[in-house]
C-alpha cells in the first residue's frame, strides 16, 4: 500500500471511530432517526416527508440485529466517502499529498461530523452534492459523455435520498449558461442523461402521484412551522461556521477560479456557488441544507494552497495550515456535539447560547439545543409504555400524537408483537385497521395532556391517567399516557375517520 493510500485508510478509519465518541451515554436516539428506522419495516418508493432511500438502509440495519452501533455506522461511513471523493477530486485537480492531507483534514474537523453523528438523509445527501460535483469535475477535464450518466445517476441517487439535490441542480444549470460550458446546452448527451435521472427517479415520482403528493403538503408545513422562524442572518452565520477552521480554504478556492489560470476553467463552480446560496437564502433555509456545496470547494482551495505552499521557504508554513482547522474547531466540540449531558450543559449554557443554539424551530430560546433535547426520554416513555400495556395486552393499540414518539416506543419496547401508530407521518398509514382493538394507550404531548374524559368514558369502560415522561430536560417532558380499556364502541371506525380527516387536511 503506498503512502498516499496509507493516509487515505487512516482518515476513513479516524472519521468511522470518531463517531462512536461524540454522543454521552446518557442520550438516546433522535426522534427523527425512530421514524427512519420504522421505515424499512414498511418498504415502498416513498414516503410522507422523504423519499425511499434511507428506508432501504434501514433494512438493511434491521437485518444486522437493529442496534445502536449499526445505526451510527451508516452515517459516519457516508461522512468518510464524502471524504474519500474529495479526495479523489483533488488527485483529479493534481493536487499534492499536503493538498490531500489539508483537504481531507478540513472536511473531517468541519460541520460534516456534527451531521453525521445522526441517521439522517443529511450525510448521504452531502455525499451525493460531493460525488455530483467531483463528476462535473471529470467532464470538464475530459468532456466524456460517460461523466454526465455518471452525473445522472448519482443525482437519482441523491433525489432518491432527499429533495435538496434539486436545489444543487437549480443553482448549477444558470452557472452553466454564464459560462463557456453553456455549449452542454446544444448536446445530445446531456439531455440522455437527464432522461435517465428521470426514468431512475420515476418510482418515487409515481408514488408520489398516487398519494397526491404528499411533499408538498410536508413543504407547506415545514415553512408554516419552521422555515418562518429561521432568520436570513442567522443562515449566512452557519454558513462562515460550518467550516470556520478552514474558510482560509475555501477563500482560497473562490480566489483560485479568477487567478490560478488552471482553474478559470472551472469557475462554473462559483458561480453555482453563488445561484444555488441565493436560493436558500431567498427561500429561508435551515442553514445545514447549504453545507453540500462546499466539499468540493475545499477540494479547490486545497490544491490550490497546496502549489502556492510548494516553494522550499513556504514548506514550514504547511504544518500551520494542517493545524488551524483542528484549533479552530476544537473549542466547539464539546459544544455542537452532545458529549455533555444536560446538568453539565446548564453549566456553560452560555456558550451554547452565544451560538445560538438555543434557538429552537419554534423561534424561542429553551435550556438545551433542540437536536439534545430530542435524544432525551425516549427509553423512560417506552418503558411506561411496557408496564401499561401488561394491564391489559390482548387487543391494544398503542396511539401516539407524533412520529417520535410511536418510533420510539417501536425501538426500545421489550413486548414482542406490540406496534405503535399515530395520525402523524408516515404512521398514518400503517395503523392495524384489521384487527380488533380492545384497549388504547394514548400517548398526548404535554400541550395536549389533558382529554376530554367525558367522552372518553362513553366510548370506554375506563379512563386512567397512567404516567407520564418525567425528565426534565427532554422535549417530551410532560408527555402523558392515557389508559383506555374495554371500548364500548367500534374503535376501528373511529380510526378510519380519524385517519380521513387527518388526509383531507394534508390535501
Amino acid at each position: 500500500m503506498s503512502t498516499k493510500n496509507r493516509i487515505l485508510f487512516g482518515f476513513i478509519l479516524i472519521k468511522i471511530i470518531f463517531h462512536y465518541f461524540l454522543i454521552d451515554p446518557g442520550y438516546d436516539l433522535h426522534r427523527d432517526e425512530y421514524l427512519h428506522l420504522d421505515q424499512g419495516k414498511h418498504l415502498d418508493w416513498g414516503y410522507m416527508s422523504l423519499p425511499p432511500l434511507t428506508s432501504f438502509f434501514s433494512y438493511i440495519i434491521l437485518i444486522l440485529g437493529n442496534g445502536t452501533l449499526w445505526v451510527k455506522f451508516f452515517p459516519a461511513v457516508f461522512g468518510a466517502l464524502t471524504i474519500l471523493v474529495v479526495w479523489k477530486t483533488i488527485e483529479a485537480l493534481k493536487g499534492n499529498l499536503f493538498a490531500l492531507i489539508l483537504g481531507a483534514t478540513s472536511i473531517l474537523f468541519s460541520a460534516i461530523l456534527r451531521l453525521n453523528i445522526l441517521y439522517q438523509p443529511n450525510s448521504f445527501d452531502i455525499l451525493a452534492w460531493t460525488t455530483f460535483y467531483f463528476s462535473i469535475v471529470k467532464y470538464i477535464q475530459s468532456e466524456h459523455s460517460k461523466w454526465l450518466y455518471f452525473s445522472a445517476v448519482i443525482f437519482a441517487i441523491g433525489f432518491l435520498n432527499k429533495y435538496n439535490v434539486v436545489f444543487l441542480i437549480l443553482g448549477l444549470l444558470p452557472a452553466l449558461l454564464l459560462t463557456t460550458h453553456r455549449t452542454l446546452f446544444l448536446k445530445k448527451h446531456f439531455y440522455f442523461s437527464m432522461a435517465l435521472a428521470l426514468v431512475i427517479i420515476s418510482p418515487n415520482l409515481i408514488w408520489q402521484y398516487k398519494n397526491d403528493f404528499p411533499v408538498f403538503h410536508h413543504l407547506n408545513e415545514l415553512a408554516k412551522t419552521q422555515l418562518e422562524n429561521v432568520n436570513r442572518g442567522d443562515f449566512l452565520k452557519a454558513q462562515v461556521l460550518f467550516f470556520f477552521g478552514s474558510l482560509f480554504v475555501l477563500l482560497a478556492a473562490f480566489i483560485s477560479f479568477f487567478s490560478y489560470q488552471p482553474f478559470k476553467k472551472y469557475v462554473v463552480f462559483f458561480w453555482s456557488f453563488v445561484f444555488t446560496l441565493f436560493i436558500f437564502v431567498y427561500f429561508k433555509a435551515k442553514g445545514y441544507y447549504a453545507v453540500g456545496l462546499y466539499p468540493i470547494l475545499i477540494a479547490f482551495g486545497s490544491t490550490y494552497i497546496g502549489e502556492l505552499l510548494n516553494e522550499k521557504w513556504k514548506l514550514y508554513v504547511r504544518p500551520v495550515a494542517l493545524l488551524l482547522p483542528i484549533v479552530l474547531f476544537l473549542p466547539f466540540l464539546k459544544v455542537v456535539f452532545p458529549i455533555n449531558s444536560p446538568e453539565v450543559i446548564q453549566q456553560k449554557i452560555e456558550s451554547y447560547k452565544k451560538l445560538g443554539m438555543l434557538r429552537w424551530e419554534d423561534g424561542k430560546e429553551h435550556n438545551l439545543p433542540q437536536d439534545f433535547a430530542d435524544m432525551l426520554g425516549w427509553k423512560e416513555l417506552a418503558h411506561k409504555v411496557d408496564s401499561a400495556y401488561y394491564t391489559s395486552p390482548e387487543g391494544t393499540l398503542v396511539l401516539c400524537d407524533n412520529y417520535g414518539q410511536a418510533g420510539a416506543i417501536n425501538y426500545y419496547s421489550k413486548i414482542p408483537g406490540m406496534q405503535a401508530v399515530s395520525f402523524n407521518a408516515d404512521y398514518i398509514n400503517w395503523i392495524p385497521l384489521d384487527s380488533q382493538i380492545k384497549n388504547i394507550i394514548l400517548i398526548k404531548e404535554s400541550k395536549n395532556a389533558e382529554i376530554d374524559k367525558k367522552k372518553k368514558s362513553e366510548q370506554f369502560e375506563l379512563v386512567l391517567k397512567f404516567d407520564a415522561v418525567t425528565h426534565p430536560y427532554a422535549r417530551e417532558y410532560g408527555t402523558t399516557i392515557f389508559l383506555l380499556k374495554n371500548a364500548k364502541t367500534d374503535i376501528n371506525s373511529l380510526l378510519k375517520k380519524g385517519i380521513a380527516e387527518e388526509k383531507k387536511d394534508h390535501n
